[in-house]
């Protein structure tokens, strides 16, 4: 079993509506083993729409990272996602954070995700019940890479 640092977001409609529709789902794929509270943050990347609500899920699993991707894609279509533009608004978001200390770099997915380190929405809710977790690239922990996050982001 690989223990996944997952995250989720929404800003489309009710959003913690679809945060717990996720967590329901992401239940089904193997075990949760902690959940954030949930945060509210500006959108980042692209800044005029509506803010998020974001929460990470420390998900043990026995699917293998392609698997688990698809089965996230599978749960944000099932809550109305339609990718319309990069970083745009959505009703759910899931993220693969981690995945045990792999490193993974294909067109389809990117493990530790690319932008964690540079994303208070993400390394807030994350620092919460995994700030000891060591990025295997960078070799800082969550908590530290939080330390030094130079995002003014809402949380």
């Amino acid at each position: 079993m690989a223990k996944t640092a997952l995250l989720t977001g929404s800003n489309i409609g009710e959003r913690e509506k679809f945060l717990h529709f996720a967590e329901t789902e992401i239940g089904t794929l193997g075990v949760i083993l902690r959940k954030s509270h949930i945060y509210e943050s500006s959108a980042w990347g692209k800044t005029d729409q509506r803010a998020f609500l974001n929460q990470c899920i420390i998900l043990e699993t026995d699917l293998g990272p392609m698997d688990l991707l698809r089965q996230l894609k599978e749960i944000e279509k099932k809550a109305g996602r339609i990718k319309t533009e990069k970083w745009g608004e959505r009703t759910l978001d899931i993220d693969i954070l981690f995945y045990d200390d792999m490193i993974v770099n294909t067109l389809e997915l990117t493990i530790p995700h690319p932008y964690m380190a540079e994303r208070r929405f993400t390394l807030v809710p994350l620092a919460e019940i995994a700030g000891d977790w060591v990025h295997p690239v960078s070799g800082k922990t969550v908590a530290e890479m939080l330390e030094v996050c130079r995002d003014g982001g809402g949380n």
